[in-house]
């Protein structure tokens, strides 16, 4: 009777151990949203992370049905967008765009400094634009389909209600420049790198009120912070967090382009690359990320898929976005804690290292 009891509980304690351990494997959204929280309690500003296992459907949504402000992250719909209207066979990636003057935008890339008149391939702007950030070919993309149909194809894969509209690169500077004074909005493409080639702080308003011949007393706005803060509230270039991560595990799953097509977009969203930078800096060097980032003043997002691979199945869909704080040094450092947050609560488990 004794052996026969002490049977029975160890086997009810082999029960209820396993059943402990299968609880944790399911509630590494309640680990991780733990981790997020400090993260976020410990940083200026605000977070909203997004953190999608495709292995088991489960989800994590910290302050993700908001929208958010993408800034270059935008550029990854924008690559779908027009790859939808090419992958038809109508249209070839190999398709010559030429670069014109309103096409030059400042930011990251090389094109804004290239001669008018250069034709680049479709295929070609697609990567600048992914792999170095380019503006100028941003720009031209958007162009080459047109804005409209850019965002009749995001409304697609983003929804009605995870967006609200994209614009080009130009637009933005309009925009934020337009709230210091409204005749920035004539400013020519080329005025308006002359203008970001000052600091961005008090030498940009005054940049903008030297190429506008303008007095101090003549802006409607004092800070180009101000501007920007006017720019954020029209929620131009922006979605929510869950739209844009559903919108990235279709993409890994097969649904938005061809396979070919897709593994493009792999190629130049840094597959076989690891630059340490953000959520990567703290992911294991062997994981798989495909990533995007984007930076602007008091903004930043970094946005990816750790393993896509397997169209996906053992997937983890990240979308991290933070607002009113130091977009570089701040961000940063909260973005590489929510890495290794990921890494600690769903990579170790997996066996990534």
């Amino acid at each position: 009777m004794n052996r026969l009891a002490a049977l029975c509980r160890a086997s009810l304690i082999a029960v209820i151990l396993l059943n402990t351990s299968a609880v944790r494997g399911a509630d590494w959204t309640d680990t991780l949203r733990e981790h997020v929280e400090r993260i976020d309690e410990q940083t200026p500003g605000r977070l909203g992370v997004y953190v999608k296992r495709l292995a088991d459907q489960k989800s994590l949504e910290y302050q993700a049905d908001r929208l958010w402000y993408l800034s270059s992250a935008v550029k990854v719909p924008i690559a779908i967008a027009v790859l939808q209207e090419f992958q038809s066979g109508k249209r070839s990636l190999e398709e010559k765009i030429v670069l014109k003057a309103t096409d030059k935008i400042d930011g990251s890339g090389a094109l804004v400094w290239q001669d008018e008149g250069r034709a680049h391939s479709v295929a070609s702007l697609i990567k600048r634009m992914l792999m170095e950030s380019d503006n100028t070919a941003a720009n031209l993309l958007v162009r080459a389909v047109g804005e409209d149909t850019v965002n009749r194809r995001a409304r697609d894969f983003l929804g009605s209600k995870g967006f609200r509209k994209i614009t080009d690169f130009t637009q933005v500077r309009y925009a934020v420049y337009g709230e210091l004074h409204p005749a920035a909005r004539k400013l020519t493409n080329l005025e308006l790198v002359q203008v970001a080639a000052a600091p961005l702080g008090p030498e940009r308003v005054v940049a903008l009120r030297r190429v506008l011949s303008l007095e101090p007393s003549d802006l409607k706005l004092r800070t180009i912070e101000e501007a920007y803060a006017k720019y954020y509230a029209l929620q131009l270039n922006s979605a929510t967090l869950v739209a844009y991560g559903a919108m990235l595990e279709n993409l890994v799953r097969g649904k938005l382009l061809s396979p070919e097509h897709t593994q493009f977009m792999f190629t130049h969203m840094k597959y076989g690359s690891y630059d340490a930078y953000r959520l990567e800096a703290d992911l294991p060097k062997e994981a798989r990320f495909i990533h995007k980032t984007g930076t602007q003043l008091g903004r930043a997002c970094h946005m990816g898929v750790i393993n896509p691979q397997d169209q996906g199945q053992n997937g983890i869909v990240v979308a991290v976005c933070a607002e009113d704080l130091d977009e570089d040094r701040e961000a940063g450092q909260a973005f590489e804690r929510i890495g290794q947050a990921i890494t600690q609560t769903l990579l170790r488990e997996n066996g990534a290292r």
